[in-house]
């Protein structure tokens, strides 16, 4: 089955895994960047509906975030996984969340017929920005562990149907259609607004974007696995994104014109291997990721 082979080229194998407390530091060093703040055990391996119980319970109303191999370290992440990716007790699983004043993260381990969740609170997310990257060894059992193949290049997701994924030697297109119950307004006066009604006016069609970004990020990057070099919540962080995100000036021009345009671009961003990524959306609902290789 030929299924974009500029893009998809090989199968990886993940290893992951048994909580290890560092050794506290000694009085007036530097503070851990991580400390073990819990963990729940389960006699034998956790079902999927008390696992993810757990993992909500502890999470509150944040979105916890599958933490990827290949992609850029976190020192802070990495003082807890270091030692046991060492180990011989490997980590199954590992989550993030970063919507709390502390990020936490989450750790499945085996316990002899077992397993164990245990809890980590993070300093901070601390890997410095660095230009966005496809990865180069990719496969559709990875990237696509969440869809269901419906034709050799099409893919559905296996719990939303909205959500498709079309992959082509020359680009990857997401889409997800959630329909408003009405259509995001245009002023047509907006010209003729003072400087601070205007000023006013891109605040708030910002504040609406930046919602639809978090939207489609859940959507398309937190849905894929392997896909790119940065993590799920790099992509929330100002300090990698800030560039590629729509500007005061764009949306100003956008809403002079009066009227809805067909399609908005939030986010677009030239990656290292030459790919560009563009998220997009109608403002009623539809949305897509458009990665085009060059």
């Amino acid at each position: 089955m030929r299924l974009f082979t500029a893009f998809l080229l090989l199968a990886f194998v993940v290893g992951f895994a048994k909580p290890a407390q560092k050794p506290v530091p000694a009085k007036g060093s530097p503070a851990a960047p991580a400390r073990l703040i819990g963990a729940v055990d389960s006699r034998t391996e956790f079902p999927g509906a008390r696992m993810f119980s757990v993992l909500d319970s502890v999470g509150g109303t944040g979105t916890w975030m599958e933490w990827d191999v290949n992609g850029i370290r976190d020192p802070s992440v990495m003082y807890v996984l270091d030692p046991l990716l060492k180990s011989a007790n490997k980590p199954k699983m590992v989550w993030v969340i970063s919507e709390r004043e502390k990020p936490l993260m989450a750790v499945l381990l085996p316990k002899g017929a077992g397993e164990v969740l245990a809890f980590y609170e993070l300093a901070a997310l601390d890997a410095k920005p660095v230009p966005l990257q496809m990865n180069r060894v990719l496969s559709p059992d990875v990237v696509f562990r969440d869809y269901r193949q419906v034709s050799t290049s099409e893919f559905v997701h296996l719990d939303r149907p909205s959500l498709k994924a079309t992959a082509t030697e020359k680009s990857i297109r997401f889409t997800y259609t959630n329909p408003d119950a009405s259509p995001l307004r245009f002023d047509s006066d907006f010209t003729k607004k003072t400087v601070v009604e205007k000023k006013n006016e891109v605040r708030n069609y910002h504040d609406f974007f930046e919602y639809e970004y978090v939207l489609m990020l859940r959507a398309f990057v937190q849905s894929t696995r392997g896909l790119f070099n940065w993590q799920a919540w790099h992509w929330y962080m100002p300090a990698f994104n800030a560039r590629a995100m729509i500007s005061d000036k764009e949306l100003e021009a956008i809403l002079s014109k009066g009227v809805p345009p067909q399609s908005i671009t939030i986010f677009k961003m030239k990656a290292e291997g030459g790919q560009w990524v563009e998220f997009k959306t109608s403002g009623n609902g539809f949305y897509e990721m458009v990665i085009t290789n060059p």
